[in-house]
């Protein structure tokens, strides 16, 4: 297979958007627009492509974010986020050999509109936070590292357990970065071995490195300054625009 990276304009095109939302989400903003990088990648490319681009880039800002949040992250709510994301990555990668195209594009499309759609219509959060749970803690976080294996889609099933515990800003930052540098890491072998990151998509990868870093560290910089309110707002307006596209491309396969 050649080393060259792909060549298409449109990758391109999708991808350097894509993957400054995620940089910012991931450096100073909870993590919340990360969904919107696979379903807006995978209008150019297939689905398993595009998370495979995305996971060295994604491993990169992670590198950032433990360095940056090295000191603000919760301990105790590790001790079950970490092992129960490992198994939903486990059971991600026993999932991604046997599900199609037209399965995995319904997946990752569903996540973004019900996701973008929970956002827009769900109920108020409630006014006093809620006291961790550890079932509840291993069960989003399996299905958070099952769907980030999938489509980097880890977020959303995080965030229905951390949000309610209303962490401060910092330290809810902090957390998602280090649980979601060791599942990306953990993601790295099984990609290799089924041949998903190959040499093409490794190269393109590596050209689009630097528009990873500077996504981060937009986002560091601009985590204690910026409002996320239409960040947010543009962000889950793209998320349901693309997830849409996805599922109708899925079930009309």
């Amino acid at each position: 297979m050649s080393l060259a990276p792909l060549a298409d304009p449109l990758v391109y095109a999708t991808a350097i958007p894509a993957i400054i939302m995620a940089g910012m989400s991931k450096g100073g903003l909870g993590g919340g627009a990360g969904v919107l990088s696979i379903p807006l990648m995978s209008l150019a490319m297939s689905p398993l492509d595009a998370a495979a681009i995305m996971l060295p880039l994604l491993c990169l800002m992670d590198v950032q974010g433990l360095w940056a949040y090295r000191r603000d992250w919760d301990r105790s709510l590790m001790k079950v986020l970490l092992p129960a994301g490992c198994l939903g990555v486990a059971i991600g990668g026993l999932a991604a050999g046997r599900l199609s195209v037209a399965a995995i594009e319904i997946i990752i499309g569903g996540i973004a509109v019900v996701f973008t759609l929970n956002h827009w219509f769900g109920r108020a959060p409630a006014a006093v936070a809620a006291r961790p749970s550890a079932a509840k803690g291993w069960f989003w976080s399996t299905i958070g590292g099952f769907t980030s294996y999938l489509a980097h889609s880890g977020g959303p099933p995080l965030q229905v357990y951390l949000l309610p515990l209303r962490l401060d800003k910092t330290v809810y930052v902090g957390t998602t970065v280090v649980y979601f540098a060791v599942i990306n890491f953990a993601k790295f072998p099984p990609y290799v071995a089924t041949g998903q990151l190959n040499l093409a998509n490794a190269a393109t990868s590596a050209v689009l490195m630097p528009v990873a870093a500077f996504g981060m560290w937009l986002g560091l910089s601009l985590h204690r300054r910026i409002s996320p309110f239409w960040f947010y707002r543009v962000a889950y307006g793209l998320t349901f625009v693309a997830g849409a596209k996805l599922l109708w491309d899925g079930l009309m396969r």
